[in-house]
């Protein structure tokens, strides 16, 4: 078969008559090769996203995990409408972890969000599959599924399915395409009232060549997009059918409780188990490069052996260090002004040095866990040449090539086995993931499975965190009052660029970052940098505006006229909070707004203090445009989710350093929002029509901004540093509103 294209449309006739429809960017090898190697007459057979069968039930697979943010609804949403396929005629399908369903969509998404040049695009573009293929990357982050794989994969599938199941009907009939319509899973002539299923046509739909170009619907043609779908996830994990990755089970299967070194990064030196191995159930003490493991029948004799396991680890320069000891050399390292350059517009310096009025404010937060509700497992059975793997993950295929690795076998023997997730927050991806590689050297020991579970006190105490930051700032005025110059200096390192940038109009801005690197593993946390820095910069730009004599709300109206959408969010948000207007005395509100992952949100936050000087926060009303809502009802979700993580981020959250190590220990000492302390929540979608945002992330950002915001006017004491619980607001003096 001649490949004239990159991008095409592959197509099978399956077993019983079904047809796989899918639109991907895989190589001429990889098609040559499925049809050499899979199929056994004259059918075409590649895997994909959509299956027809003959009984004209359609099933649509889905390439990424589900973790409680909807995409297993979504995304088969978004290729059911251009397919024209009715719902209840849907199935879903998790995709399998192959390199058929890496996530090259991501990479060209995430390649064009970082700015690669133009002359770089085409190249992005051609070569985004292979690298995807070549890295295991099946990825679920980035708020990237929806508006990268559903946008430009999802939809492109349904809609190539339709013409091709369109023009199979039209060769039938002996008529031509354009006399032909589809609806609710069928094509029907409109002339002579004859109608086709899908099922009936996908046959003959896998014989075709792929249509070169699709057209996508106009929003206005949209029968399921736009819709309010209850999740299909959502009637399993209410019956308790949903499978995680911790409720893998086997009658011969193994237990391993794990023990790594307390201090990052050292290794272990000796072990003393004394009696253990004579305990009811243990098989056997495993001894890694920098922990150990004690495996018995069940996982709770395996923890409670492993508590009578004396294990030595060697000493390091960090055996000694505490919080205090790494923001002063934050400080450190931002007195020196060794930096890198983010962003430079103007002159700042300049600006500074000849202003009518200069402020300075100095901000940090503290590391943060991921504090995923179900424990980090892994479970891994190595027999012959074949390593079979159960786990929760954001990346599949990632998790079955390092297994594959480590096992010393071909990535083809490897067998992965999907679950849900009992959280992710970017804690399930593979390079944030220790358990995974200490799972698969201890089922290397054994026959049978090994379920490793790290109990959640090593979870909160083994995480790769989010990073503990530094932020200082400088702000210019001119004999007007007038803001000319924006000066940030912050501790790094950055994982997201863009996340410091202002959208507001200061003529002249000087954003670097200096060196932040300590001894504490970071990773991905929920909206990655947005989280910190959003906190920064609109917790400043309130100072500024305090500073100036103006209405938070107003300056901020009055700074982004060149940024529409941004004042539309704040406009929604203000007027549903009732922004300015008599609230019950001692409350008050704060707002906040943040561009991340494609999405602007605006956040007001009602606030108070209880009998005991502790912050309340009432409710707090979002705006959120994401271009367009594929299913308002997950907007709404995932907007209250962020919302509630990102508050308990801001009351509570905070991971400390003592002796090297992580002090906090279980949800006692890391406390979480609980129902009784959330807020009420006023979600109010704004839909722009522009390119889709992202949903899991982009609520979580201006939500600690809006709330100190919100105290600076009830207390008078402006909060630079997080969480709230260390604040002493018992000698307040309420400002003026202005």
């Amino acid at each position: 078969m001649k490949i004239s294209r990159r991008r095409f449309l592959l197509s099978t006739a399956v077993v019983g008559g079904g047809v796989l429809i899918g639109y991907s960017a895989l190589k001429p090898s990889k098609h040559r090769r499925a049809n050499a190697e899979l199929v056994t007459g004259e059918e075409r057979y590649v895997t994909s996203f959509i299956k027809i069968e003959p009984n004209n039930k359609i099933t649509i697979y889905v390439p990424h995990s589900e973790m409680g943010q909807g995409v297993h609804t979504s995304l088969p949403m978004m290729a059911a409408d251009e397919l024209d396929a009715a719902w209840e005629d849907i199935t879903v399908e998790q995709a399998p972890a192959t390199d058929m369903f890496a996530n090259g969509e991501l990479i060209k998404g995430l390649a064009g969000e970082v700015g690669i040049p133009g002359f770089l695009t085409g190249l992005i573009n051609f070569s985004a599959v292979s690298v995807a293929e070549i890295m295991n990357l099946q990825v679920t982050g980035g708020s990237s599924s929806v508006r990268f794989t559903g946008e430009s994969s999802m939809r492109t599938a349904g809609a190539a399915a339709r013409q091709m199941l369109v023009e199979c009907a039209a060769n039938r009939w002996g008529v031509a395409a354009s006399e032909c319509s589809t609806q609710l899973t069928h094509v029907q002539h409109n002339a002579s009232g004859r109608s086709l299923s899908y099922g009936e046509l996908a046959v003959d739909a896998a014989l075709l060549e792929p249509p070169e170009n699709v057209t996508l619907k106009d929003p206005s043609q949209f029968t399921i997009m736009g819709k309010a779908i209850s999740r299909v996830d959502i009637p399993a994990k209410v019956d308790g059918s949903a499978e995680y990755g911790i409720d893998a089970q086997s009658e011969d299967m193994l237990y391993a409780a794990i023990r790594l070194a307390p201090v990052f990064g050292t290794k272990l030196v000796s072990v003393d188990a004394g009696d253990v191995l004579g305990r009811r159930g243990v098989k056997r003490i495993i001894e890694l490069e920098d922990s150990v493991a004690v495996v018995a029948d069940s996982y709770w004799r395996a923890k409670e052996a492993l508590k009578l396991v004396k294990s030595e680890f060697e000493s390091s320069d960090a055996d000694t260090t505490s919080s205090a000891d790494l923001f002063a050399g934050f400080e450190r390292s931002l007195s020196e002004d060794d930096n890198s350059e983010v962003l430079e517009v103007g002159d700042a310096d300049a600006a500074m040095e000849d202003a009518a009025d200069v402020i300075e404010g100095n901000y940090t937060v503290p590391y943060l866990a991921h504090a995923a509700m179900e424990p980090m497992n892994c479970t891994v059975h190595i027999h012959g040449a074949i390593a079979e793997v159960w786990t929760s993950t954001q990346d599949a295929l990632g998790i079955k090539g390092r297994v594959a690795k480590i096992a010393g076998l071909s990535e083809d023997d490897a067998v992965f086995h999907h679950s849900y997730l009992g959280g992710g927050f970017g804690r399930r991806l593979p390079f944030n993931w220790n358990v995974i590689d200490h799972a698969t050297l201890i089922a290397k020991e054994f026959d049978v499975p090994v379920k490793t579970v790290m109990s959640r006190e090593d979870d909160m105490q083994q995480d790769y965190y989010r990073p503990a930051v530094a932020s200082n700032f400088k702000a210019a005025f001119d004999a007007n009052g007038m803001v000319k110059a924006w000066h940030n200096r912050f501790t790094g390192p950055i994982q997201t660029p863009g996340a410091s940038h202002i959208p507001y109009a200061i003529p002249n801005q000087s954003i670097a970052v200096v060196d932040g690197d300590t001894h504490v593993p970071i990773a991905a946390w929920r909206s990655v940098d947005h989280s910190q820095q959003t906190f920064f910069t609109e917790s400043f730009v309130d100072e500024i505006a305090h500073r100036s004599g103006k209405n938070p709300y107003q300056f901020r109206m009055e700074m982004l006229a060149e940024h529409p959408r941004h004042r539309k969010v704040l406009e929604v948000a203000a007027e549903a909070a009732g922004y300015g207007q008599n609230l019950p005395e001692g409350h008050a509100m704060g707002i906040a707004v943040q561009e991340s992952f494609g999405s602007i949100v605006a956040e007001v936050a009602e606030v108070s203090l209880d009998e005991n000087n502790r912050p309340v926060v009432h409710k707090v009303t979002c705006a959120i445009d994401c271009g367009w809502a594929v299913n308002p009802d997950t907007v709404e979700a995932q907007v209250e989710s962020g919302i509630i993580y990102g508050l308990t981020a801001a009351l509570y959250g905070e991971i400390s350093i003592e002796n090297g190590r992580v002090a906090q220990n279980n949800f006692p000492d890391y406390e979480m929002v609980r129902m009784n302390d959330a807020p009420e929540i006023d979600v109010h979608i704004v839909e722009s029509g522009e390119e889709l945002g992202g949903l899991g992330e982009p609520s979580t950002p201006p939500l600690a901004a809006a709330v100190s915001n919100g105290l600076y006017i009830l207390t008078g004491q402006r909060v630079r540093e997080l969480p709230l619980k260390n604040h002493d607001f018992s000698r307040s003096t309420p400002i003026a509103q202005v």
